[in-house]
């Protein structure tokens, strides 16, 4: 036992928490960073600029409490979905996490259980655990599939408050059918089960491909949550947001911080909102390098998934730590999910994808 570990032991620390791991990828200086599914693609200009005008009008009043309703953004947020949301149908928070956080801290808590359905988001356990929930799984098929049959079955034995649908899939890519969703959410009215799709990546979708945001109306336990973290370049600002009913707003109300979101964090994101064509105008570039992963890794044999994301989990390797740690040789790092057999890697620019394709290449041959 590690002295940092010995010393931790020793707090007061709640007994669900002791053991755990903190959640983080490796962060290490590599020329090409592909191992947490970031928009390698960077800000164009017009955006910086746009950002640095917005946050400067806004240290102007910093000392001043924020806007508590971050009216503005909520306004911009519900443009940019659509689908006939209005300012009340929208919440956001420091990055999906403090959101999905703040669902946890309403609608789960101690003697209530959360589920989701591995492998999948690996923030779902974790955020649990820290709102006091219990966390129970169920099963994918084989090839990580899942049915609207099979998880609504599921749900009916398991009886959760909350059900976590990450769709595309993290770390797999697959997206989930609008029939699964609207079955889960079925199968939960026993239990009065919070529905939670999580559509981090729905930008990087195929055409064609239905958002949950289309089954919000009537369906006031259905949340959709998003992201301007991966689409809109912007993970570095943290800023997360839900579509849902407006009484689900109102319960996160209750359990928010006060002021939460910065008037930085608020300038920021409604300097980008109103720029969404020249950031959006990048992912059509990470689509097509996400589909030339997909094409050149079953050229070299590998089993790649199906991906509606801006990453590829890709399986067939014999030996994925030895690839894994070629390729940071290499200097290019992917992500190694704990999936015998299997890698994730994010799209970057043509020239990152050119770079891990050849020293992938070069790995499988030796």
């Amino acid at each position: 036992m590690t002295e940092q570990l010995e010393k931790l032991n020793r707090l007061p620390l709640r007994d669900d928490l002791r053991g755990l791991t903190p959640y983080g990828a490796p962060q290490l200086e590599v020329p090409i960073l592909l191992n947490v599914n970031e928009n390698t693609h960077g800000l164009p200009q017009e955006v910086q600029e746009a950002i640095t005008a917005s946050v400067q009008r806004a240290v102007s009043g910093l000392n001043r409490y924020p806007d508590r309703e971050f009216t503005e953004l909520r306004e911009r947020l519900a443009a940019y979905l659509g689908h006939g949301l209005g300012i009340e149908n929208i919440w956001a928070g420091n990055g999906s996490n403090e959101v999905l956080q703040q669902v946890l801290q309403a609608f789960g808590g101690p003697g209530r259980t959360a589920m989701s359905f591995p492998p999948t988001y690996s923030m779902y356990p974790l955020l649990s655990s820290g709102a006091g929930t219990r966390y129970v799984t169920g099963e994918r098929a084989a090839d990580f599939s899942l049915s609207a049959e099979s998880a609504a079955a599921q749900v009916r034995a398991a009886a959760p408050n909350i059900v976590f649908l990450c769709t595309p899939n993290n770390p797999t890519g697959t997206a989930l059918g609008l029939d699964v969703i609207e079955a889960v959410y079925e199968a939960g009215k026993a239990s009065n089960a919070i529905v939670i799709v999580d559509e981090a990546y729905a930008e990087f979708s195929h055409a064609g491909t239905p958002s949950a945001l289309e089954l919000l109306p009537g369906r006031e336990r259905l949340i959709v949550s998003r992201t301007m973290s991966k689409a809109f370049a912007l993970a570095g600002a943290r800023l997360g947001y839900l579509a849902a009913a407006p009484e689900i707003a109102d319960a996160l109300r209750l359990v928010r911080l006060p002021y939460h979101l910065s008037a930085v964090t608020q300038a920021t994101a409604n300097a980008a909102l109103a720029h969404a064509g020249a950031l959006l105008a990048n992912v059509e570039d990470i689509k097509a390098q996400r589909d030339r992963i997909v094409t050149e890794l079953r050229e070299m044999g590998l089993q790649p998934a199906p991906s509606d994301a801006n990453f590829v989990f890709f399986g067939g390797l014999e030996d994925p730590e030895r690839i894994w740690q070629g390729l940071l040789d290499a200097g290019v790092l992917i992500r190694d999910v704990g999936i015998p057999g299997h890698l994730r890697v994010t799209a970057g620019t043509e020239a990152e994808t050119t770079a891990f394709l050849t020293g992938l290449r070069s790995l499988l041959a030796a």
